[in-house]
């Protein structure tokens, strides 16, 4: 398969990474992508893109499995709130389509928060840079690459059940 842009800037970084291709699995949502991997969905995280109020953007990454909590995420990275960009404005302000966006060769650095769970595996597994191809390698080399902290940032989900009861 030919190379992203993600995998050509790994290399030029010399780190460890192997790249999975599922295009022809069928897989479409997330935990398509992890079955289709065979991984945990835990272990296998999405690149979710947002505005602040204060206009600035902010990348967060978390499990396919799990929701992004809007108001934890922008407590996190020091915003009033934040709100999901919308489709047609990812490719002009990251470079990478819907369901292909990474959180490594965008066209500016963002802010980037994973969900802290990135630190209990070995491997995570994040979007190569197109659909159809993953990146696996460790959390620490992915940190060698882009600045990126970490949260609880998700949803959780035993507190909205609780609250339905």
């Amino acid at each position: 398969m030919e190379k992203t842009n993600v995998m050509r800037i790994l290399d030029q970084k010399k780190l460890e990474y192997r790249s999975h291709f599922y295009g022809d699995t069928g897989a479409i949502s997330g935990t398509d992508v992890a079955q289709a991997l065979n991984e945990n969905p835990q272990s296998v995280f999405k690149t979710l893109v947002t505005a602040g109020k204060s206009k600035k953007y902010y990348v967060f990454m978390v499990p396919v499995c799990e929701e992004l909590d809007l108001k934890k995420a922008a407590k996190s990275v020091n915003e009033k709130s934040i709100e999901m960009i919308k489709s047609k404005e990812l490719l002009p302000l990251t470079g990478y389509i819907h369901g292909g966006c990474s959180p490594i060769g965008m066209k500016k650095l963002f802010t980037t928060v994973i969900h802290y769970t990135a630190n209990s595996f070995d491997k995570i597994f994040f979007s190569g840079g197109r659909i159809g191809c993953q990146i696996e390698m460790s959390f620490e080399s992915l940190r060698k690459v882009i600045p990126i902290n970490t949260a609880d940032i998700i949803v959780n989900k035993n507190r909205s059940e609780e609250r339905r009861v």
